[in-house]
Protein backbone atom coordinates (compact mmCIF):
# COMPACT_ATOMS: atom_id res chain seq x y z
CA UNK A 1 0.00 0.00 0.00
CA UNK A 2 1.21 3.42 -1.02
CA UNK A 3 0.92 6.22 1.64
CA UNK A 4 1.98 9.93 0.46
CA UNK A 5 2.67 11.83 3.49
CA UNK A 6 1.57 15.55 3.39
CA UNK A 7 4.92 16.83 3.90
CA UNK A 8 8.06 18.34 2.61
CA UNK A 9 10.20 18.55 5.40
CA UNK A 10 12.62 15.66 4.76
CA UNK A 11 13.73 14.95 8.43
CA UNK A 12 10.14 13.93 8.87
CA UNK A 13 9.28 11.74 6.23
CA UNK A 14 12.63 10.13 6.72
CA UNK A 15 11.98 9.47 10.23
CA UNK A 16 8.52 7.98 8.88
CA UNK A 17 9.92 5.84 6.35
CA UNK A 18 12.84 3.87 9.23
CA UNK A 19 9.53 4.15 11.96
CA UNK A 20 7.28 1.72 9.32
CA UNK A 21 10.51 -0.43 8.11
CA UNK A 22 9.55 -1.05 4.59
CA UNK A 23 5.62 -2.07 5.52
CA UNK A 24 4.33 0.83 3.46
CA UNK A 25 5.63 2.52 0.58
CA UNK A 26 6.14 5.60 1.58
CA UNK A 27 6.10 8.77 -0.95
CA UNK A 28 6.69 12.51 -0.38
CA UNK A 29 5.12 15.63 -2.39
CA UNK A 30 8.39 16.13 -3.17
CA UNK A 31 8.67 12.12 -5.03
CA UNK A 32 5.36 13.17 -7.19
CA UNK A 33 6.58 16.52 -8.07
CA UNK A 34 3.91 18.32 -6.25
CA UNK A 35 4.24 22.36 -5.64
CA UNK A 36 1.05 22.64 -3.14
CA UNK A 37 1.58 25.40 -0.51
CA UNK A 38 -0.55 24.69 3.10
CA UNK A 39 -1.27 27.31 5.09
CA UNK A 40 -1.14 25.82 8.56
CA UNK A 41 -3.94 28.34 10.30
CA UNK A 42 -5.56 26.09 12.07
CA UNK A 43 -6.41 26.60 16.01
CA UNK A 44 -5.05 23.04 16.73
CA UNK A 45 -2.96 20.04 15.86
CA UNK A 46 -5.88 18.22 14.04
CA UNK A 47 -7.19 20.83 12.40
CA UNK A 48 -4.01 21.74 10.30
CA UNK A 49 -2.97 17.58 10.33
CA UNK A 50 -6.63 17.58 8.50
CA UNK A 51 -5.84 20.54 6.33
CA UNK A 52 -2.39 18.61 4.87
CA UNK A 53 -3.89 15.67 4.61
CA UNK A 54 -7.33 16.74 3.09
CA UNK A 55 -5.23 18.82 0.19
CA UNK A 56 -3.04 16.42 -0.89
CA UNK A 57 -5.40 13.64 -1.48
CA UNK A 58 -7.83 15.60 -2.92
CA UNK A 59 -4.96 16.24 -5.47
CA UNK A 60 -3.79 12.70 -5.74
CA UNK A 61 -6.51 10.31 -4.83
CA UNK A 62 -3.66 8.41 -2.75
CA UNK A 63 -4.07 7.36 0.62
CA UNK A 64 -2.82 10.31 2.31
CA UNK A 65 -1.08 10.96 6.19
CA UNK A 66 -0.88 14.49 7.54
CA UNK A 67 0.82 15.22 10.81
CA UNK A 68 0.85 18.11 12.80
CA UNK A 69 3.91 18.73 16.01
CA UNK A 70 3.11 21.05 19.20
CA UNK A 71 6.50 21.27 21.77
CA UNK A 72 4.48 22.27 25.23
CA UNK A 73 6.62 23.72 27.67
CA UNK A 74 4.81 24.05 31.13
CA UNK A 75 6.80 27.08 32.13
CA UNK A 76 5.62 28.58 29.53
CA UNK A 77 1.64 27.93 29.82
CA UNK A 78 2.07 25.71 26.67
CA UNK A 79 3.64 27.19 24.48
CA UNK A 80 5.50 27.22 21.58
CA UNK A 81 2.88 24.83 21.24
CA UNK A 82 0.28 24.85 18.02
CA UNK A 83 3.33 27.89 16.89
CA UNK A 84 6.66 25.48 17.66
CA UNK A 85 7.46 25.93 14.13
CA UNK A 86 6.86 29.75 13.39
CA UNK A 87 8.50 30.30 17.16
CA UNK A 88 10.78 32.19 16.37
CA UNK A 89 9.96 33.37 13.06
CA UNK A 90 13.40 32.19 11.56
CA UNK A 91 14.53 28.23 11.58
CA UNK A 92 15.32 25.51 13.65
CA UNK A 93 18.34 27.18 15.47
CA UNK A 94 16.80 30.54 15.88
CA UNK A 95 13.68 28.42 17.41
CA UNK A 96 16.04 26.52 20.38
CA UNK A 97 17.63 29.56 20.96
CA UNK A 98 14.42 31.49 21.64
CA UNK A 99 13.28 28.91 23.85
CA UNK A 100 16.53 28.31 25.99
CA UNK A 101 16.47 32.31 26.26
CA UNK A 102 12.88 32.15 27.14
CA UNK A 103 13.65 29.22 29.82
CA UNK A 104 16.93 31.02 31.42
CA UNK A 105 14.91 31.55 34.60
CA UNK A 106 12.67 28.45 34.91
CA UNK A 107 12.78 25.94 37.60
CA UNK A 108 10.53 23.65 35.52
CA UNK A 109 11.94 22.94 32.50
CA UNK A 110 9.11 19.73 31.69
CA UNK A 111 7.67 19.43 28.76
CA UNK A 112 6.13 17.29 25.82
CA UNK A 113 5.83 16.72 21.95
CA UNK A 114 2.58 15.99 20.87
CA UNK A 115 1.79 14.69 17.42
CA UNK A 116 -1.52 14.50 16.05
CA UNK A 117 -1.86 12.09 12.35
CA UNK A 118 -5.03 12.38 10.10
CA UNK A 119 -5.01 9.47 7.70
CA UNK A 120 -7.15 9.92 4.74
CA UNK A 121 -8.01 6.80 2.94
CA UNK A 122 -11.21 8.57 1.36
CA UNK A 123 -13.15 11.48 1.56
CA UNK A 124 -15.43 9.74 3.60
CA UNK A 125 -13.16 8.19 5.39
CA UNK A 126 -10.60 10.21 7.92
CA UNK A 127 -8.87 8.40 11.24
CA UNK A 128 -6.97 10.28 13.84
CA UNK A 129 -4.16 8.98 15.87
CA UNK A 130 -1.88 10.80 18.30
CA UNK A 131 1.05 10.53 20.01
CA UNK A 132 2.81 11.98 23.16
CA UNK A 133 6.12 12.16 24.39
CA UNK A 134 6.81 13.38 28.09
CA UNK A 135 10.40 14.92 28.85
CA UNK A 136 12.02 17.82 29.86
CA UNK A 137 14.42 20.94 28.06
CA UNK A 138 17.47 20.84 28.33
CA UNK A 139 19.53 23.91 29.32
CA UNK A 140 22.20 23.72 26.67
CA UNK A 141 21.84 22.11 23.14
CA UNK A 142 23.69 18.32 22.69
CA UNK A 143 24.00 16.10 19.75
CA UNK A 144 23.81 16.93 16.32
CA UNK A 145 21.11 14.02 15.25
CA UNK A 146 17.39 14.88 14.11
CA UNK A 147 15.92 18.14 13.40
CA UNK A 148 13.53 20.59 15.40
CA UNK A 149 14.42 20.57 18.95
CA UNK A 150 15.58 17.57 19.26
CA UNK A 151 18.68 18.31 20.22
CA UNK A 152 17.11 20.10 23.88
CA UNK A 153 14.89 17.86 24.60
CA UNK A 154 15.24 15.04 26.84
CA UNK A 155 12.73 12.13 26.98
CA UNK A 156 11.35 11.12 30.62
CA UNK A 157 13.59 8.52 31.89
CA UNK A 158 16.65 9.47 29.81
CA UNK A 159 19.94 11.45 30.32
CA UNK A 160 20.56 12.58 26.86
CA UNK A 161 18.53 14.52 24.18
CA UNK A 162 16.33 13.29 20.96
CA UNK A 163 19.68 15.11 19.04
CA UNK A 164 21.94 12.56 21.31
CA UNK A 165 20.17 9.55 20.12
CA UNK A 166 20.84 7.06 17.45
CA UNK A 167 17.90 6.83 14.78
CA UNK A 168 16.58 3.82 16.15
CA UNK A 169 16.88 4.40 19.64
CA UNK A 170 14.94 7.75 18.76
CA UNK A 171 12.20 5.87 16.96
CA UNK A 172 11.97 3.44 19.57
CA UNK A 173 10.20 5.98 22.02
CA UNK A 174 9.49 9.07 19.67
CA UNK A 175 5.92 10.94 19.60
CA UNK A 176 5.66 10.48 15.52
CA UNK A 177 6.75 6.65 16.67
CA UNK A 178 4.10 6.22 18.84
CA UNK A 179 1.16 7.70 16.61
CA UNK A 180 2.40 6.06 13.50
CA UNK A 181 2.46 2.55 15.56
CA UNK A 182 -0.85 3.62 15.95
CA UNK A 183 -1.49 3.91 12.73
CA UNK A 184 0.26 1.02 11.16
CA UNK A 185 -1.96 -1.14 13.90
CA UNK A 186 -5.12 0.37 12.54
CA UNK A 187 -4.26 -0.25 9.02
CA UNK A 188 -3.34 -4.17 9.59
CA UNK A 189 -6.57 -4.45 11.57
CA UNK A 190 -9.03 -2.75 9.44
CA UNK A 191 -7.10 -2.74 6.02
CA UNK A 192 -5.47 -5.55 6.40
CA UNK A 193 -3.00 -4.73 3.52
CA UNK A 194 0.53 -5.13 6.19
Amino acid sequence: MRLLIASKNRGKVREIKSITKGKLEIISPIDLHLNISILEDGISLKENALKKALTYYRATGICTLGEDTALEVDYLDGRPGIHSARFSGGGDDENRRKLLDELKEANDRSARFRTVMTLVLRDDWIEFFEGILKGKISCVEKGNNGFGYDSIFIPAGYNKTLGEMEDWEKNEISHRSRAIKKVLDFLQREIEVL
